[in-house]
């Protein structure tokens, strides 16, 4: 096994080479719900999914794979996509089986109800001109053969339904000679049987019922898949590891999802006081977070959970809160303050400067987190009300901002919008300095907490993504950080955090660093009077489209119908059947008349005029889309068929075509869909609004190699070191940037003397998310690392060059060439149309600068000395 390579390090060689994934196909895209918008990760495990399935090397059959990810990285939308990819390959009959009740009404909900807020699938469904309904099913013996249909079920609850069977339930007969997708949410529930040895008596005994009938299920036929996912997969425990070594298809563990910027920031604030206070104490930072969000006008109401350690204090705690909420007085918040750490001082600071004095706060607390605000789930039997409650905490008409439990929502509870932790207990239990099972729950109850809660300020920001870890001292910060609130523990809070750091949720490391101008820079007039220019994103302007693109217009499409031929051979005798005859043949798709056209284009939703004018916005009618030379009418389709059917195509024949090669326009159409663009016009912003001095929150890469949030005056390879303060032409202080970023500066150091005989002044910024510039073609933000200033006189005029550039190793510049090409083509194709008497501003790009091979930057560079 150490030797042996797993499937997902397979795949993974198999990319670094250079070779591309299959990308994700329009059917899958198109049908999942567009308020979904694909991430990055989502879009490689599409790939990596439809690789391996059409991959007779690899792929095993029955297939079993899994999906490692994390808690809230979109599991069920992966499910949802491999549905309907798998649709498109023959499947039909989908048994989605979990541990518990409560996540099996979420997905339910998640898969069937389109008036959820997390329905997945597109408002209709459709594979070319064929609607496709989901429906539940109780099993598959009386399924429609053309529906997508579901099963839903515990595993215990299938187990026994299989091996008690009753009238209209699934049974084995159910999979006997159907092909059936198994999926497994929180597949870490069904690896009993594999960690045999290791098991209590009451494992054993489950061993012998569900886990087995999973099995039975999957091997009834060649062609079933089990599709795994689960956020937690020891894969320390060797048999775990050697059962998924083929089989383990897609990692995305909670380490990467929290570096890519996906989860809350966990903060652990402890105070040493009385239970009560360090609630009052959430409450209030709860507060000034929902005020943050309010003047920044999001409507996001901010949930607490408190968290007991037994049902009977659980209800205690929630009867005294009730009632010191009821009563609750100006100088209990007094109290509060006079004691404030630095985070509850930056909340009373925010109350203050708004005008809210501590008597208006106390009568906000008393309203917002009054008993009918509150909501208690501690017992396994709730209500169904309250479940629903706990699970719509994101919905407007939802008004709880408090939930007391013990361990109810440990797993399955999906809300986005806790932002605070309280901790009713004082206890541990670690055993030789390491962390024990209720730290280990609490840590992964963090971890669920964490996930992101979505929203965007400015348009250009990620909306589900973290946008201040270079800005922490913004005041949005506190709204991307969740606050876990414990009491004054040293020891406990050092073993939970060796507990988040080993599920992934918190770096080991981290690092504040304040990013400042030089104050002998802030005199100079670049600060106080100079300008950055700098383009904007717009909507991609379709004004000016009057036919489809020539890539379809031009292209002839290839069909081949069906020859309809019988014949019969002999086994065993050396006769060779007779080949059937075809030849090919061109047509217009105009050749099959109006008719047959408008017919296909109704079969296809896509189709529909209001969608393809919105498109084409010069088109005028469905007519005009059929016989103008600028749409259909010069599309040729070559045919393949047998010569008496190329002689005399029927209708239905014609139909067939029609439509199948609409569907390829389609897919043509969607996949070079725009629907930004970036202005050619760079409008001019004043220096000092674009860049201002910050914090920066690093995170520490495992291994001592990392250069990134070092400063370049102690950089780990002494080649690289330089004193930027005493550089006047770096306007910060220093450069925390990584090793490329810092041998470009090195680079700026060398050739300084020879820019200075061509240029009186020459100042370097690094960019540090101060600004964007979006690529003309598709809007697609970047940006760029450095901007270099350069300014010369002329007799009459001064001339002033702003040049972006991006230092990138080879790596990496091989991921992302667009970015590159912009850069390079900003002296051509930018405008400044804003024009100044005495000045004049111009804005180059440079190829991206690289140490291993900096030829052409080099090239491009020494245009900027002549």
């Amino acid at each position: 096994m150490s030797g042996q390579q797993t499937l997902e390090q397979k795949i993974t060689a198999y990319i670094d080479l250079g070779n591309s994934r299959p990308e994700v196909p329009p059917e899958l895209k198109n049908n999942l719900n567009p308020i979904f918008e694909l991430r990055p990760y989502q879009v490689e495990a599409f790939g990596r999914f439809v690789y391996y399935m059409n991959n007779k090397r690899l792929r095993q059959k029955p297939s079993q794979l899994l999906f490692h990810m994390a808690t809230g990285s979109g599991k069920t939308l992966i499910m949802a996509g491999a549905i309907l990819y798998l649709y498109t390959q023959g499947y039909r009959n989908f048994l989605f089986f979990v541990n518990s009740t409560n996540i099996i009404n979420k997905t339910r909900d998640n898969f069937l109800n389109p008036l959820s807020s997390k329905y997945l699938f597109s408002e209709s469904v459709a594979f070319g001109d064929k609607k496709v309904r989901i429906r539940e099913v109780d099993n598959f013996q009386a399924a429609n053969p053309e529906d997508i249909n579901i099963v839903f079920s515990t595993v215990q609850g299938l187990h026994s339904r299989l091996n008690t069977p009753r009238e209209n339930s699934i049974t084995y007969d159910d999979f006997a000679d159907k092909k059936t997708v198994l999926i497994s949410d929180e597949a870490h529930h069904i690896n009993v049987e594999t960690k045999k040895g290791r098991l209590s008596k009451e494992e054993q005994e489950e061993v012998i019922s569900w886990e087995g009938t999973v099995n039975r299920i999957f091997r009834a036929t060649p062609e079933n898949l089990l599709l795994e996912f689960t956020a937690t997969v020891d894969f320390a425990i060797p048999e775990i590891s050697a059962k998924y070594s083929d089989k383990h298809l897609f990692d995305y563990p909670l380490k990467q999802f929290r570096i890519d910027g996906y989860s809350k920031e966990v903060k652990v604030l402890q105070s040493d006081v009385e239970l009560i206070e360090r609630a009052l104490q959430a409450l209030i930072l709860s507060q000034y977070r929902r005020k943050v969000f309010e003047k920044n006008q999001k409507h996001i109401k901010p949930v607490l959970l408190f968290k007991s350690k037994t049902i009977a204090e659980s209800k205690s705690f929630h009867a005294e809160f009730v009632e010191k909420i009821r009563s609750l007085k100006e100088t209990d918040i007094l109290s509060i303050r006079k004691r404030a750490d630095t985070t509850l001082k930056r909340c009373f600071d925010y109350f203050e400067l708004s005008g809210i004095t501590l008597d208006n706060l106390a009568q906000e607390l008393k309203n917002d987190f009054a008993e009918d605000k509150c909501i208690e789930v501690n017992s396994k039997e709730e209500s169904e009300e309250k479940q629903i409650a706990v699970n719509t905490l994101e919905d407007e008409a939802n008004e709880y901002r408090a939930v007391f439990a013990v361990d109810k929502l440990n797993e399955g509870w999906d809300v986005l919008n806790l932002f605070d932790i309280v901790r009713l207990y004082d206890t541990r239990d670690a055993k030789e300095g390491k962390p024990g099972n209720t730290t280990i729950s609490e840590a992964q109850l963090i971890g669920r907490g964490a996930r992101y809660c979505p929203f965007q300020i400015e348009p250009t920001q990620p909306k589900y993504q973290r946008k201040y870890d270079k800005d922490v001292s913004n005041e949005l910060r506190v709204c991307e950080e969740l606050y876990y609130h414990s009491a004054y523990n040293p020891k406990y809070i050092q073993e939970l955090d060796t507990a988040l750091q080993e599920i992934g949720i918190k770096a080991k490391a981290t690092k504040e660093i304040p990013l400042q101008l030089k104050l002998e820079f802030k005199k100079s007039d670049l600060y106080r009077e100079g300008l950055v220019f700098l383009n904007d994103q717009i909507g991609y302007d379709r004004a000016g489209i009057f036919s489809l693109p020539k890539t379809i217009t031009e292209q002839t499409f290839a069909v081949s119908l069906r020859t309809g031929a019988v014949q019969t051979t002999t086994i065993f005798e050396n006769s060779v059947g007779r080949q059937i005859s075809t030849r090919r043949k061109d047509f217009y798709l105009t050749d099959f008349g109006l008719t047959i056209a408008r017919k296909a284009l109704s079969r296809l939703e896509f189709c529909r005029f209001s969608n393809l004018k919105s498109l084409l916005p010069n088109l005028s009618s469905t007519r005009e889309f059929i016989a103008s030379e600028k749409y259909l009418g010069k599309v040729k389709v070559e045919i393949e068929a047998t010569e008496e059917k190329l002689a005399a195509l029927q209708p239905d024949e014609k139909l067939q075509i029609a439509v199948e090669v609409l569907m390829k326009i389609s897919e043509s159409l969607q996949s070079e869909k725009i629907e930004h663009q970036g202005t050619q016009e760079f409008k001019p912003h004043s220096f000092y609004e674009v860049f201002k001095d910050k914090t920066l929150n690093i995170f520490v890469k495992d291994g001592g190699e990392q250069e990134y949030g070092v400063p370049q005056s102690e950089a780990k390879d002494s080649v690289l070191r330089i004193d930027l303060s005493k550089k006047h032409w770096y306007v910060f202080a220093d450069n925390y940037g990584t090793s490329e970023e810092k041998h470009f500066v090195k680079f700026i150091d060398k050739t300084y003397d020879a820019l200075r005989e061509k240029y009186e002044q020459i100042f370097l910024v690094r960019n540090e998310k101060h600004f964007q510039l979006f690529n003309f073609d598709d809007g697609k933000a970047m940006e760029p690392d450095f901007v270099l200033f350069l300014m010369k006189k002329e007799p009459e005029i001064a001339f002033h060059y702003q040049v972006f550039i991006e230092p990138k190793g080879k790596p990496w510049a091989a991921k992302e060439p667009w970015k590159e090409q912009f850069l390079k083509s900003l002296e051509k194709r930018h405008r400044i149309t804003v024009l100044w008497k005495n000045k004049k501003y111009r804005v180059w790009g440079m190829p991206f600068f690289s140490e291993e091979d900096r030829r052409e930057f080099e090239d491009a560079f020494n245009s900027l000395l002549k």
